[in-house]
């Protein structure tokens, strides 16, 4: 199994850990932490010297509640670490679903488009299919960030993820972007619009969004879900979200999104010596 992505193509036969690099004042787990660009690409080399296979580079962030960010100073802080990220020598992804973003990251040689509104945005779509190669990933989001929390997802949430996930591919699909390009992401958190129960639901099912014949990325890391059946606080959450992530690559995950590079990749390790 293999993802196409701008520059590179992944392949997805061993799991890839995807490192992440919030360039934010107020993201749920690091916020502020690599707000400046020096930061953010300091910390960019230091995933990639724990194990990372792939940097997610994000400018917004999507806590519940959180404002959403003007374009023009999502542009400012993420420009510049894309500019340098690019030639460090791995896939770089962005998090974004603003199609003005999607199309000067990909300008500047981004490899993937990470877009937790799976390009509902108008326009989002259009700039990834003229895009020639640049990989994709559709995640389910119920509601929006603003309002997410406020009324979270109701009824049977696999199924309704699964149709969802299916539908966004295969529109996209339609629009030319081949399937190659594709990966999935159910979209763990209750800033997303789902319960605890609901995210555990989807990774004790993980098979039902795997049957749709796409790579499925998972981003368990330090979740308020994880906090909830633990207790711990956020800075505490490393150990319970490396198991998770072990969870969803041993029930077939291939990429996993995480903070803790360096103990996920041990943990790694440790797998696939007895697989």
């Amino acid at each position: 199994m293999f993802w196409q992505t701008s520059r590179f193509t992944i392949d997805l036969t061993a799991p890839k850990i995807m490192g992440i690099v919030n360039v934010t004042p107020d993201s749920f787990s690091d916020g502020g932490q690599h707000a400046h660009t020096a930061a953010a690409l300091r910390h960019a080399e230091q995933l990639l010297r724990e194990g990372a296979h792939i940097l997610d580079i994000g400018g917004e962030s999507t806590r519940p509640g959180s404002p959403a960010v003007p374009l023009a100073q999502e542009l400012e802080r993420v420009l510049p670490v894309v500019r340098v990220a690019v030639r460090l020598g791995v896939p770089v992804s962005v998090d974004t679903y603003k199609p003005q973003v999607m199309q000067a990251v990909l300008d500047l040689g981004a490899d993937i488009i990470n877009d937790i509104w799976a390009l509902r945005q108008p326009g989002a779509a259009q700039v990834v299919a003229q895009h020639p190669q640049c990989g994709v990933c559709l995640m389910h989001m119920h509601r929006d960030p603003q309002t997410m929390q406020a009324a979270p997802m109701e009824g049977d949430v696999v199924t309704e993820v699964t149709h969802f996930l299916a539908q966004s591919a295969q529109a996209l699909q339609a629009q030319g972007v081949q399937a190659e390009r594709i990966v999935l992401d159910y979209g763990i958190g209750i800033g997303f619009g789902k319960t605890v129960a609901q995210n555990f639901a989807l990774l004790a099912q993980q098979a039902a969004v795997l049957a749709l014949g796409y790579p499925l990325l998972a981003g368990w890391s330090r979740k308020s879900s994880i906090g909830a059946v633990t207790g711990l606080e956020v800075g505490q959450r490393m150990v319970p979200s490396v198991a998770a992530a072990l969870l969803a690559i041993e029930r077939g995950a291939r990429i996993v999104r995480v903070h803790d590079v360096r103990e996920t990749a041990q943990a790694l390790q440790v797998w696939q010596a007895a697989c």
